[in-house]
């Protein structure tokens, strides 16, 4: 048998009988809310970001702090990898290299733009609550084109089908300073 005692529970503060869960005692209400997070972890930060809970700004501020990171890739080409960082959480990633006006690199540069780009917006999504959305999706991805098209454009070009406005993420981009 539990042993309920009257008292106030740590997890709301209200004077209320507890019982035992885990190395606490909590109220039913907090056993029940406690339980449903042990079950599904990721619930809170859903039903915050629905709540609008989350404190962090929509918008990134215009200063992050960053860590770089100095890399080699399997040709021993020097990569300098800059992770921005809000309240110690990733909301943005950058690469570079010495070697970027080399044409041999330029698709390769393209592709690592575009990649980086879109784990940007998914770091966002992750560590924000930014919803993601095709528009912000395409927008990335021809911010990513270097040349006419090549493959971020071709992107693109197909998947601005889909979200009822295909010519118009080009137009905002030339009109955006």
């Amino acid at each position: 048998m539990t042993k309920t005692t009257n008292t106030t529970c740590p997890g709301c503060s209200r004077k209320k009988a507890v019982k035992p869960y885990g190395e606490t005692e909590l109220c039913s209400e907090c056993r029940a809310i406690a339980s449903a997070l042990e079950d599904r972890p990721g619930q809170i930060d859903n039903i915050g970001r629905l709540l609008s809970l989350d404190e962090r700004p929509e918008e990134l501020p215009e200063v992050l702090d960053a860590v770089r990171y100095r890399t080699c890739d399997r040709d021993r080409n020097t990569w300098y990898v800059s992770v921005s960082e809000l309240e110690g959480d990733p909301v943005e990633i950058f690469a570079s290299t010495a070697f970027d006006r080399d044409q041999h690199l330029q698709s390769r540069i393209s592709n690592l733009t575009t990649i980086t780009r879109l784990i940007s917006l998914i770091l966002r999504h992750i560590s924000l609550g930014e919803k993601l959305t095709l528009e912000k999706t395409l927008t990335q991805l021809y911010r990513s084109s270097r040349q006419r098209n090549d493959l971020p454009e071709m992107l693109v070009d197909v998947l601005s089908k889909y979200c009822g406005r295909p010519d118009e993420i080009k137009k905002e981009e030339h009109e955006t300073p």
